[in-house]
């Protein structure tokens, strides 16, 4: 009860009224933020006015494995539209320092069977994987009829000729039979509303947009640019937690200022063995993603293949069931969780006073809140960072900074001055999906998607919304989810094919879901999610609950 009235405690004095609104859209007097540092030329050609049978919105996992899956069943008219200068997505724009996936890499990377290619890396870094990414779409020729540097502007539903009509900020305006929007639940800078942002003089950038000109070195470190600097990173979370320890090696002095700690558990990256390597067999890929699902949905498998901190809640939870027997009653598996999420942020709390050689600093690094309340992170050493002497932990207790000032970041009362600013402040989830995605969609009779979904998302099974034909959606809402999200694309992307070919077999010029199978699925979503928002209520505030 201790541990509860204390979790409790802390999720108190970080709620707020605004929710979503504390922070700024990237756009207008905020769009240098969102600007592509990694493109030094822009790619000149012709708008396009013709037709395609399949256009792909979005160029990271979902639109690769998207286009991927299709080619394979055949379908060769395809366009994907990306707005960054290569495909990547994700990867595409974060090449901050340290930048490295973490999942496993033998689960996390797609397609890796199909590409021969096994990671160098349990956790590959960014470059690799970026790599990887071009790799795909060079393997399947999506780079022939690709639109790179273009983002879409607007897409409507053309009833007489079934074809979508999909415009753009290149002036393209054409049509496509099929449409998957797969823009990806992580690629919308978040900036803070603090007051005072555009009033600094020294110099700012957001994690995904990482200035290399001005820090110097690259993706894995020697900031050379900083030696001189001193630097403030504005939060706390999952790209903070990778970038810290590099900034904090190079800048003359790092001042991190904290909101609420992340939870740090140990990662223990490691080579690709080659002789694993010569021992795999057909399938290995697509059986070690799903041992994981397995797991990690709560299911039992006869050996974890892949053990890491995101199944080892898990086993200890199966544990526990195991050390009570037949005894065990499902009633109690709730408190058994509980009780397992008590154990596993003990030793994380633990951990961070184990290496954390200052007792404040320590304390003040120890997540109090269940572990799946937040993002779990895992990293060797990021909380080491803080025994350095050019870095300071700023705690916020939980409010957060307080205005910027033209010469640095003030909280707690106090103003720290600084000759740089990075915001590693995350990206936009509980926004509405008109708004992450940049555009809007007009189906029948002329309906908007955002006034479909003014009220909340609706779909059948995450993959297609009534009244908007031949429309399909990559997305983590309302669909098979995993803490893999990439299984979860491929397994749409697969589902998609499916409908795509039958279609095609059956010479059908569109498809739509029916309004009432619609509402069930909604219905069945809110039904078994009753349990999830109960959970949800109780954490502190974060973008799995906003």
């Amino acid at each position: 009860d201790a541990l509860r009235d204390k979790y409790r405690v802390e999720r108190d004095k970080r709620l707020r009224e605004d929710a979503n609104d504390q922070y700024n859209e990237i756009k207008g007097e905020f769009s240098n933020f969102i600007e592509d540092p990694y493109t030094t030329e822009d790619i000149d050609r012709e708008p396009f006015t013709d037709e395609v049978e399949v256009a792909i919105i979005g160029g990271g996992f979902g639109g690769l494995i998207a286009g991927a899956r299709l080619s394979e069943l055949g379908f060769e008219d395809i366009r994907i539209i990306e707005k960054g200068g290569d495909f990547g997505g994700t990867w595409y724009w974060n090449r901050y320092p340290g930048a490295a996936c973490d999942t496993e890499a033998y689960i996390y990377l797609p397609l890796l069977e199909e590409l021969d290619y096994v990671p160098s890396q349990k956790y590959a870094h960014a470059p690799e994987i970026l790599s990887h990414s071009k790799n795909i779409a060079e393997k399947y020729g999506l780079y022939e009829n690709a639109c790179l540097q273009t983002e879409v502007t607007g897409m409507h539903w053309d009833a007489l000729a079934s074809r979508w009509v999909i415009q753009t900020n290149r002036q393209d305006r054409f049509k496509a039979k099929f449409v998957i929007m797969s823009n990806g639940p992580l690629h919308r800078p978040k900036l803070p509303g603090i007051e005072g942002i555009n009033s600094f003089n020294g110099h700012t950038f957001h994690t995904s947009r990482w200035d290399y000109e001005y820090t110097g070195g690259d993706s894995n470190g020697a900031l050379e640019g900083l030696r001189d600097k001193r630097v403030a990173i504005i939060g706390t979370g999952a790209t903070a937690v990778q970038c810290t320890p590099h900034v904090g090696e190079a800048a003359k002095q790092l001042y991190v200022f904290q909101r609420t700690p992340s939870s740090i558990d140990v990662r223990a990256n490691r080579k690709t063995d080659p002789e694993w390597v010569a021992s795999l067999k057909p399938g290995w890929q697509k059986e070690r993603m799903d041992n994981f699902n397995i797991l990690c949905s709560g299911g039992v498998v006869e050996e974890d293949l892949v053990k890491d901190g995101w199944t080892e809640i898990i086993r200890n939870l199966i544990s526990m069931a195991n050390y009570r027997g037949e005894d065990t009653n499902w009633d109690e598996v709730p408190q058994l969780m509980e009780i397992a999420d008590f154990q596993k942020m003990e030793q994380i709390r633990a951990r961070a006073a184990e290496l954390v050689e200052d007792p404040k600093t320590a304390e003040s690094l120890k997540p109090y809140y269940r572990q799946f309340c937040k993002r779990p992170c895992f990293h060797d050493s990021y909380l080491q960072t803080f025994n350095r002497d050019t870095v300071e932990l700023v705690d916020t207790n939980g409010q957060g900074v307080e205005r910027i000032t033209q010469r640095g970041v003030v909280a707690g009362g106090k103003e720290y001055e600084v000759d740089c600013i990075i915001f590693a402040t995350g990206f936009e989830v509980g926004t509405s999906y008109v708004r992450r995605s940049g555009y809007d969609v007009t189906g029948l009779d002329g309906i908007s998607l955002s006034d479909k979904w003014a009220e909340g998302m609706r779909t059948l099974h995450g993959v297609m919304t009534s009244g908007f034909p031949n429309l399909f959606i990559i997305s983590n809402s309302q669909a098979g989810f995993t803490t893999n999200f990439p299984h979860a694309m491929d397994e749409t992307s697969q589902h998609i094919g499916y409908i795509l070919n039958e279609c095609r077999k059956d010479n059908l010029a569109s498809i739509d879901v029916e309004k009432e199978a619609e509402d069930k699925w909604v219905e069945e979503i809110i039904g078994v999610s009753r349990f999830a928002s109960d959970f949800q209520e109780s954490c502190t505030p974060g973008y799995y609950n906003n």
